[in-house]
């Protein structure tokens, strides 16, 4: 059966005057499936999240969401925003709200939703995680597992096609990155299509399906985990996974 692409990068380029970022990156995610981005920092990660979140510009090539160029000028950018949930390293909650008003906020504001459709919506996903109980809490009195698992949940509101975690886990206390990380195991379990940037090798040989090393801007390696992690031969790879062996 052939695959179907979620996502599609097409000779990517991103140039910050002279300073190339990202070399003419090209890969497919596809369907159900679970892409980890790693790679040293400066390798040009967090730039592509931003490029396919359409936060950076591309200066060539093309991004592709489903049969939709997204990186065409003409494209609607608050509707192929609402076809992808994004999650950042920072929470970026807002302390004045509870929790379940943060959750909803872009489904009412932006989608336009009823309240009562969206709270049904939020509380369900909420007990899905066994959070409903902090639905009418602050986010100051979550812990940051907490806070990144609320922050996931609003990102799922409007069943995005497309999941992008970038560096999801690097701004907690490492006591609590299981708790976030288990949450992304269990979306990947529902069928999820995910991008990851992330730190986290040993979370990444065991959820990815496919591992994506990037190097000064270039695909290094794209293939399973133990391809890319565990018997790659270029010395480049092998030194740079080797911490994570040891």
């Amino acid at each position: 059966m052939e695959q179907q692409a979620v996502l599609r990068l097409d000779n990517v380029a991103k140039r910050f005057g002279d300073h190339v970022v990202l070399d003419h990156v090209s890969f497919d995610v596809n369907k159900h499936e679970t892409v980890a981005l790693l790679g040293a920092s400066g390798s040009g990660k967090s730039t592509l999240m931003k490029c396919v979140n359409l936060l950076e510009q591309v200066s060539d090539g093309q991004i592709w969401l489903g049969d939709l160029d997204i990186t065409d000028p003409r494209v609607d950018t608050d509707k192929v925003r609402s076809r992808i949930g994004v999650v950042f390293q920072q929470f970026n909650l807002f302390p004045h709200m509870s929790v379940l008003n943060n959750v909803t906020l872009a489904a009412r504001k932006v989608f336009k939703w009823e309240k009562s459709r969206a709270e049904e919506r939020a509380m369900e996903l909420l007990a899905r995680i066994g959070m409903e109980g902090k639905a009418r809490e602050y986010p100051d009195r979550l812990s940051g597992g907490q806070q990144q698992r609320v922050a996931i949940v609003r990102a799922l509101m409007m069943d995005p096609e497309l999941l992008l975690l970038d560096e999801i886990t690097s701004a907690l206390d490492p006591l609590l990155v299981g708790e976030v990380l288990d949450m992304v195991e269990e979306l990947k379990g529902q069928g999820a299509t995910i991008l990851m940037a992330t730190h986290e090798m040993h979370f990444a040989h065991s959820a990815a399906d496919r591992i994506i090393l990037l190097r000064d801007g270039k695909i290094a390696e794209n293939g399973t985990p133990e391809e890319v992690m565990d018997n790659s031969t270029d010395p480049e790879t092998q030194a740079f996974f080797r911490g994570y062996r040891e």
